[in-house]
Formats: structure tokens, sequence, C-alpha cells
């Protein structure tokens, strides 16, 4: 069982649009604290044997410059990998469906203290490489449901319950009242934050409210 709001707000989300690389871009960050040292949610996050477990089975050569692809999901290139030491360490990956110029994925560890880590993940995709319109109509919730639900898995691997969600169980979850309702927290955080970042707020609801329609099977996607 899932304490819905307790997920929703153990995570910290943020938005801004900004130049990287001199790229204007469309910047998503998400943050939460797991209750492990930082070698173990290292290896929890790095690991083939161990993302399965809270996230999708995954394929490939988890070393730099080596590739990875995630089953029916994602896949790319790792660009840079740096174990733990003196309480920090990261990696970042391209993140990409084979069609138009992927994003880059940026994931960073900070030891709290001995038991705990504080876990950052930051996706950077370019303005111009999203379809017409779908910014527009999704807004920053297409992403961040998507890695709302990571955070999800991970905070449930780590709390070691026996109804944990796996992900072979994800999909039936999603449509159940409780995991529609996570799905409804996720989408108005975003839309917040969405908000914050300078949206007109009925145009930041209503991207959230399609996104979370899409995500729960209520809405079908539109074709782009």
């Amino acid at each position: 069982m899932v304490n819905v709001n307790v997920q929703i707000d153990a995570v910290d989300r943020g938005l801004e649009t900004k130049d990287v690389d001199g790229v204007r871009s469309y910047v998503q960050t998400l943050s939460q604290t797991y209750p492990s040292p930082i070698d173990d949610v290292w290896d929890a996050v790095t690991s083939l044997d161990r993302i399965p477990r809270w996230f999708l089975p995954i394929t490939g050569d988890l070393r730099l410059g080596g590739t990875y692809q995630f089953e029916g999901n994602a896949g790319g290139e790792i660009r840079s990998c740096t174990p733990p030491s003196g309480g920090f360490a990261g990696y970042s990956v391209t993140w990409g469906r084979g069609q138009g110029e992927p994003a880059m994925v940026h994931i960073r560890l900070t030891a709290v203290d001995a038991t705990s880590t504080r876990f950052e993940l930051e996706n950077v995709a370019a303005v111009d490489s999203l379809p017409d319109g779908v910014w527009e109509q999704f807004g920053p919730s297409a992403t961040g449901m998507g890695w709302d639900s990571g955070l999800l898995g991970l905070a449930q691997y780590y709390s070691g319950g026996e109804d944990g969600i796996t992900p072979e169980k994800a999909a039936e979850w999603v449509a159940s009242a409780e995991g529609k309702a996570f799905m409804r927290g996720s989408a108005d955080a975003w839309a917040a934050v969405h908000e914050r970042s300078g949206a007109d707020p009925a145009v930041a609801k209503a991207a959230a409210n399609t996104t979370y329609g899409v995500y729960t099977g209520e809405i079908v996607p539109p074709q782009m």
C-alpha cells in the first residue's frame, strides 16, 4: 500500500527554461532522500541486477561509453560516471526512444549522513527537440509524472514491504484507485511547478489534466 500524500510530499520538484550548452532547454528536477548509505543507493541505481527490482528490466553495458535499453521504454548512452567519493556520486545518460533528439538525464547522489542519501534526477530536453504542440498540450507533467513513478518505485524498494509495487504490477496498479490517486497527486504537483515557472494557471492545470488522463487510460494519446 502506498501512502500517496506522503510520497508526493517527499519529492522536491523544479522546472526551468534556460540555455544549456547554448541550447534553449526545459530542465526538470526531482529529488528525494532514501534511507540507505550512498554506496548502496549507488549500487541500486547502477546495477543490472537491482535496477529491475524497482524500475524496469534493463539490458546493456553499464559502463562509461556503454549503452543501455529499458524494456519497452527508453535507451541511450552513458556519457559520464562518477562512483561515490567524498559523499557524492553521479552519472549522465542520453535518454531517447529512437525518434528525435534524446534528452539528457543526470543522476546525482549526496550522502546526507551515514544511513541516508539524497537522490536527484535532472531531465534536460531541448525545446526544439519536442514535436510541435507537445509542451503546450502536456507541459512538464508528461515527463515529470513518469519520473515520479520511478522515485516511488525506489521508495517502495527501500521500504521493504511485501506489498510494494513491483515493475510487473505497475500497469495494474496505475489503473487502481490508489494508482489513480498517486497520478492525480503527481499531475497536480507538476501543475503547481509549471505555474511557478511562469505558466498561466489555467494552461498549467489543463496540461496536467490531459497528461493525467493519458497516464490513467482515460484519454487516448494523440498521434504526434
